[in-house]
């Protein structure tokens, strides 16, 4: 299991670069990710144990008094964040006019202005609902912001979006938050 991760969002790569240098030599960590997003922004995720995580993220921080869009730390990130984020959720619904199992009860829909915010989302509705979160969409082709897609009871699902929103809204990166109970087939025909 992951401890920690530490994630920073800049507007400049040049800017990135340097927090990601700084950030590196501050303390044990990792790097996880480190690349150029939409729209000409930076993103750094790292890993290692919560107090070096913490520390990497401070001197990161210090080393861009201008940039900085978004940042924050994951203690115990949950699992499904990863697997969402890789692309590596199956979801096992059957397209219209074919046998198979049924649709899910519920779609939660929650996007963000921070590929940051998006992460953070992610695990606060892991951990809030017995979700599936089947699809974490990073900030390619988006304009920089993110989403996520997750299933389940429709109970479940509105628990795990509130979960998510409330977490994103009190940063003031809330785009949309939406449960939509009994979805259509047609709604998952992309992701599956």
């Amino acid at each position: 299991m992951i401890e920690a991760v530490g994630i920073v969002e800049l507007t400049s790569v040049g800017i990135g670069m340097a927090v990601q240098d700084a950030m590196l030599k501050a303390a044990d960590v990792r790097i996880l990710l480190a690349r150029t997003i939409c729209s000409g922004k930076y993103i750094i995720a790292i890993t290692g144990k919560v107090a070096d995580v913490n520390t990497a993220v401070d001197d990161g921080l210090a080393a861009a008094p201008e940039g900085v869009i978004d940042h924050g730390v994951i203690a115990r990130i949950h699992p499904q964040v990863f697997k969402a984020l890789g692309s590596a959720v199956e979801l096992h619904v059957a397209l219209p006019g074919s046998a198979a199992p049924e649709v899910p009860k519920a779609l939660g829909v929650v996007e963000t202005y921070s590929g940051v915010s998006v992460l953070q989302a992610a695990d606060a509705a892991a951990k809030a609902g017995q979700v599936t979160i089947f699809r974490l969409h990073l900030a390619m082709a988006l304009g920089g912001k993110g989403y996520l897609l997750m299933s389940g009871s429709v109970m479940d699902v509105r628990t795990a979006v509130e979960a998510a929103a409330e977490l994103v809204r009190a940063k003031g990166l809330l785009v949309s938050a939406l449960t939509i109970p009994g979805p259509s087939r047609e709604l998952f025909a992309e992701y599956i």
